[in-house]
């Protein structure tokens, strides 16, 4: 009926939402407390890559498929990552650098965790999308600062594990 029709039928053929309209900002200014990752995006055929890097950042941020009644209760505009450039990869058919700019107020304080659960949890396996690849990350020093690290020091976590030599990270990464 029309009044339950949403927003999520209108869209490409690999079935997402047009995202571009809200999520890709090429004149947004990179702040110095944002997070800033870099992600190799191969669209699926039909997808321009401007949509397909606006997509990375609504799935990674506030973004949804679906109209969601709160919408109306908060500005999402102050959370949402925004794809501020993409850029062909030289040599490469139809793969893009799409640089993505999250604020810290979308994070918890000292939660690497659900930095990373939100950065790159979800998004992986996202319809307009064939391939994605995290290929750098930047953290403001002033929220790493806020990662507090195990209470009995990184040695004694390391005994435990027996690994050394590498980082350590106590989150669910998805593929």
């Amino acid at each position: 009926s029309p009044q339950t029709e949403t927003k999520a039928s209108v869209g490409f053929k690999a079935g997402v939402k047009d995202y571009k309209l809200t999520y890709y900002t090429p004149d947004y200014e990179v702040k110095d407390t944002d997070i800033l990752a870099a992600f190799r995006v191969t669209p699926q055929p039909g997808v321009p890559p401007e949509e397909a890097g606006a997509a990375v950042a609504a799935e990674s941020s506030t973004g949804t498929w679906t109209t969601v009644w709160t919408d109306g209760l908060t500005s999402l505009d102050r959370y949402k990552g925004r794809c501020y450039h993409i850029e062909a990869v030289v040599g490469e058919d139809n793969q893009y650098i799409a640089y993505v700019a999250y604020p810290l107020d979308l994070f918890e304080e000292g939660s690497v965790t659900n930095m990373f659960t939100s950065i790159v949890g979800n998004v992986f396996g996202f319809k307009a999308l064939r391939a994605l690849r995290l290929e750098d990350l930047r953290i403001p020093t002033c929220y790493s600062k806020t990662f507090q690290g195990p209470p009995h020091g990184i040695q004694v976590e390391r005994d435990k594990l027996n690994k050394y030599g590498r980082p350590l990270l106590g989150c669910t990464i998805k593929p």
